[in-house]
């Protein structure tokens, strides 16, 4: 049986950052990432952005030339799925039951969208954003498409109304909550979002719940609303988030269930097995301690360097400010720390000018900043985020005062 010392599950952004990281950091054993998709490592967020806008190609979205891999002595098997993990003998099997030893195994296999379940669920015609592949065959459609409904009003499925309503489609956004961004934002945020959409043409529709989709031929033709509510649409986009790919690490017998569960190095309950990204659950001391799973590039990179380190010797706790951000039209919403639990928000700026701050606080302190057109808030807000920082409300809507009023010594 061949194998490697290091075998990285998973050719997103987190796979390919623990791969780069263990080479800068003098690991000189062997590696190799284990990718799912054809494709070598690149970029997600322009998925529902400018790929799939067209403006961005394919070829650019690579976060690394294919030469780098090969110059690093980085092994790359694309077009393979791991079905199987023997934590005690440490292989893994994948879908075609080729065998791999390893001697640390990095589980960095993010998520897959989770899909409808009513009738009509499985039709032609209803589409997901996650990977190239998704992206490509929605785009092969949109000749023949003018209706398009999105079920999910995250980031996923307003950026692709953004897209999709400037190429000139009759874009309705379904969203099951009472408003938009209804998980990762407050009121101020959401309401602003709402009208921005609605102002390019968009129609918003929250409180409601998709029972069915229709169909004519085999293919989607309408969304089905609870009431009996029906909506003509030749196309339907799912965003109504993501299921963690970890089923052969649950089945290892690891720790986990909503995503595997990690300590503050990233490992999992099985020896030499450590999880990254979207699918790893760990405590973070941005969210009050609480065990969560965050979706974000940032996340993924930083626990992928994390890993690295203590693999080559290094070992620190993962502690990073979460952040993240989203393109819509021509807003860049900016978001420094995580506002869950938050029990009072400060406005900075005017929304009617496009371009304000939110800043979150939770007992006087400062949790997290939403951030649209207002870089320099985003960039001064972290410290105040890192140290939660104690600053009264009224003097923080003082928008002249800049937020690096506020740092610490």
């Amino acid at each position: 049986m061949t194998g490697f010392d290091i075998i990285i599950v998973g050719a997103g952004h987190g796979g390919a950052q623990v791969a780069v990281q263990l080479r800068q950091s003098g690991f000189a054993g062997s590696i190799a990432i284990i990718g799912e998709e054809p494709e070598l490592p690149y970029e997600r967020p322009p998925l529902s952005k400018d790929f799939l806008a067209g403006d961005k190609a394919f070829d650019r979205m690579l976060l690394r030339p294919p030469a780098f891999w090969a110059d690093r002595d980085v092994a790359m098997l694309t077009g393979r799925r791991v079905v199987a993990v023997d934590a005690a003998a440490q292989v893994v099997t994948d879908a075609a039951g080729a065998t791999l030893h390893y001697g640390d195994l990095i589980w960095a296999t993010g998520g897959c969208p989770r899909k409808l379940t009513c009738e009509g669920h499985d039709l032609a015609g209803i589409h997901a954003i996650r990977t190239r592949a998704d992206v490509e065959l929605l785009k092969t459609e949109l000749a023949a498409t003018q209706r398009v409904a999105i079920v999910g009003g995250g980031y996923i499925g307003l950026e692709a109304a953004a897209v999709l309503s400037k190429l000139g489609k009759q874009v309705i956004v379904l969203e099951a909550m009472d408003r938009v961004l209804a998980r990762v934002a407050g009121p101020a945020l959401s309401a602003f979002y709402e009208a921005e959409h609605r102002a390019h043409g968009v129609e918003i529709r929250t409180n409601v719940m998709v029972t069915g989709i229709t169909g004519h031929a085999g293919r989607a033709d309408g969304v089905v609303l609870a009431g009996g509510e029906h909506i003509a649409a030749d196309m339907v986009i799912v965003g109504i988030g993501i299921i963690p790919e970890v089923a052969p690490l649950l089945a290892a017998g690891a720790a986990g269930g909503n995503g595997i569960d990690v300590d503050d190095q990233c490992r999992s309950s099985l020896p030499h097995v450590f999880a990254i990204g979207d699918c790893a659950a760990h405590e973070n001391a941005f969210a009050g301690g609480a065990r969560i799973r965050l979706e974000s590039v940032q996340n993924a990179n930083e626990m992928a360097n994390c890993v690295a380190r203590g693999l080559t010797g290094n070992p620190k706790p993962y502690h990073a400010v979460p952040w993240f951000w989203s393109n819509q039209y021509d807003l860049r919403l900016q978001t420094m720390g995580l506002s869950i639990g938050y029990d009072a928000g400060v406005m900075r700026g005017d929304p009617a000018a496009r371009a304000f701050s939110l800043v979150y606080l939770k007992g006087g302190r400062v949790i997290a900043l939403d951030c649209v057109n207002s870089v320099k808030d985003y960039v001064q807000g972290k410290a105040l985020v890192e140290g939660g920082v104690s600053v009264d409300p009224a003097a923080l809507a003082n928008t002249e005062m800049p937020l690096k009023t506020w740092h610490p010594a």
